[in-house]
């Protein structure tokens, strides 16, 4: 019992979201080896939670409380049985990621206003048109774009000179003047609004473009709640299935876009780089482990690019969580890097320079793929000029189209070089939050994906922004099958494989489809189809057995293991 009280407090240690854990012997009076809280101080409903949880293991049961509350936020208790002899471990579990994750995730489904306008601010416009609009409710964000309210992004026809750059601070009584390469720059003026701005350089300059500094913003959506079992009509055909530990019960995207096919024909390569320009990503997340080469922080040059938002590291892990690995989830690609570059900042937000910043310094960098899980309702001129920069340099962007289910393009997705894509859910059929029109080129699975999240744990979330890391990836995979592709012919071959869904043909929902990584990576490498494998649909089904929306999966992943451990002694 002392070696097994040891282990327990070693796992609490590394894990501070278990308030108390014991080990159960499923022998009459025999004693229960425990670690952490007390629970004589906790309510009624825990105290009681616990020994049904603790009567559930004897009798070789798993059991999962209702939410309950610990210490003013939620918590669950958790019951696991060894499966040998009616003794296992039993865990009270703080749940505050689950409300941590809520409430970002409630602004970026545009459930509240966002973003807060008096934090950046900001106002909100028409989409082309410098009009201002209320938005009061979270439903107006989607016909709204947002911009700094007192800053101009200026292109000129040559650089400014140190003189004339003093003058223009003295002029304009600006706060800040920052140059981006052909001569494109960010003013910031302490007295006048951006439409004044927009005015005099208009008026004085003839510049190649004046406009708002627009704000951009990550497109997931609502934390996942309960995962929808897929369907008859969709075969899992598997031939390669992966033991991470929550692939076969919540990775349903990954068997219906055929990725264990295509895995047959290639697994991706390490020289392969695809560039998340998001809010960072966990560096140092177990599941990511050599996955990673050294990315940039725009927001703050001198830092780190960690995420302190949870978007990018859910990103990164949909396009390379480690796999095989016997750990959480398992990423699209075996062997492909992800190139970490914050241009967002705590709140999920950044402005038009750190995205295109970012994006051109993704592709000075060595990415093969930018992955931008972002987006406005408003073209910037800005913006589109290092998009076509990146893909001059051979680089294929994809984006996402946004969670507003409207048809008004979306930007950067809407923009002809890169590869929009919008969501579908297991059932195959367009999300219902998902953005549609006629400049979708793709759809990939966005709803309930698991996937890495910051603290070492994982978490299933919605969203286009879910949706574009698939392609992003599969992308990566065709350039494993043939580094010679272009950004052009990996765009069109994406098209030509994908699965028809909807109307016949290229469709204002799907595009031309659901991304089909077997046929994608097979056109890619020259191949000519190989035979279905036999359904396994019976077998391989998911099923959910009521988590949390935020999947605590980690802290079972950690349960699982120290069973073992403990059984093994």
């Amino acid at each position: 019992m002392l070696e097994k009280k040891a282990l327990m407090n070693d796992l609490m240690s590394a894990n501070p979201h278990f308030e108390a854990m014991a080990w159960t012997s499923g022998s009459a009076g025999a004693s229960d080896a425990a670690a952490g809280a007390k629970l004589a101080p906790y309510d009624r409903k825990v105290r009681q939670a616990w020994q049904e949880a603790k009567s559930a293991v004897r009798q070789g049961r798993s059991y999962e409380s209702a939410a309950l509350a610990i210490r003013g936020d939620s918590g669950f208790v958790l019951g696991v049985p060894d499966g040998s002899g009616g003794q296992g471990l039993i865990a009270l579990i703080h749940a505050d990621a689950v409300d941590e994750v809520g409430k970002h995730q409630r602004r970026n489904m545009r459930l509240v206003p966002y973003p807060d306008n008096g934090r950046f601010r900001t106002q909100a416009t028409e989409p082309g048109r410098l009009k201002d609009k209320q938005v009061t409710s979270g439903d107006a964000n989607g016909n709204a774009s947002h911009y700094a309210v007192n800053e101009v992004v200026v292109k000129l026809r040559r650089q400014l000179t140190p003189r004339e750059l003093l003058q223009l601070r003295k002029t304009l009584n600006l706060s800040v003047a920052r140059e981006h390469r052909r001569q494109t720059y960010v003013f910031r003026s302490k007295t006048l609004g951006t439409a004044q701005l927009i005015d005099y350089f208009k008026k004085h300059w003839n510049p190649v473009f004046a406009e708002p500094h627009y704000l951009y913003l990550t497109n997931d959506g609502k934390p996942a709640g309960r995962l929808t079992p897929l369907g008859s009509g969709s075969p899992l055909q598997a031939d390669i299935v992966p033991n991470d530990t929550l692939y076969g019960q919540y990775q349903w995207n990954l068997p219906e876009i055929a990725t264990e096919r295509g895995w047959n024909v290639t697994r991706g390569k390490q020289d392969i780089i695809v560039a998340v320009v998001d809010t960072g990503v966990q560096l140092d997340h177990p599941d990511l482990k050599g996955r990673l080469v050294k990315g940039t922080n725009i927001v703050d040059p001198s830092a780190q690019p960690e995420d302190d938002v949870g978007h990018g590291t859910h990103v990164a892990g949909i396009i390379a969580a480690e796999v095989n690995n016997n750990e959480g989830v398992a990423g699209m690609t075996w062997y492909t890097k992800v190139m970490p570059v914050k241009a967002l900042d705590n709140s999920g937000a950044g402005t038009t320079y750190s995205v295109a910043e970012g994006i051109i310094w993704a592709a000075d960098h060595g990415a093969n793929v930018i992955n931008l899980s972002l987006g406005n309702y408003a073209e910037a001129q800005f913006l589109h000029d290092a998009i076509k920069y990146a893909h001059g340099k051979g680089v294929l962007v994809v984006a996402a189209s946004g969670n507003d289910n409207t048809d008004r393009p979306g930007y950067p997705a809407a923009y002809p070089e890169v590869v929009a894509v919008g969501a579908t859910g297991s059932d195959e059929l367009r999300a219902p939050y998902s953005n549609y029109g006629d400049y979708i080129d793709v759809a990939a699975p966005g709803t309930s994906i698991a996937s890495t999240y910051p603290g070492s744990r994982y978490a299933a979330l919605s969203g286009t922004s879910m949706a574009t890391p698939h392609v992003s990836a599969l992308a990566s995979l065709m350039l494993a099958a043939d580094g010679g592709l272009t950004n052009d012919r990996i765009a069109e071959l994406l098209g030509k494989t994908a699965k028809d869904l909807g109307a016949a043909g290229k469709d204002a929902e799907f595009g031309y489809g659901q991304i089909d990584v077997r046929a994608a990576v097979e056109a890619a490498a020259g191949q000519k189809a190989a035979a279905a494998a036999p359904d396994r649909t019976a077998e391989t089904d998911v099923q959910n057995t009521g988590r949390p929306d935020v999947v605590e999966q980690r802290l079972l992943e950690r349960l699982q293991n120290l069973l073992s451990n403990l059984l093994g002694h």
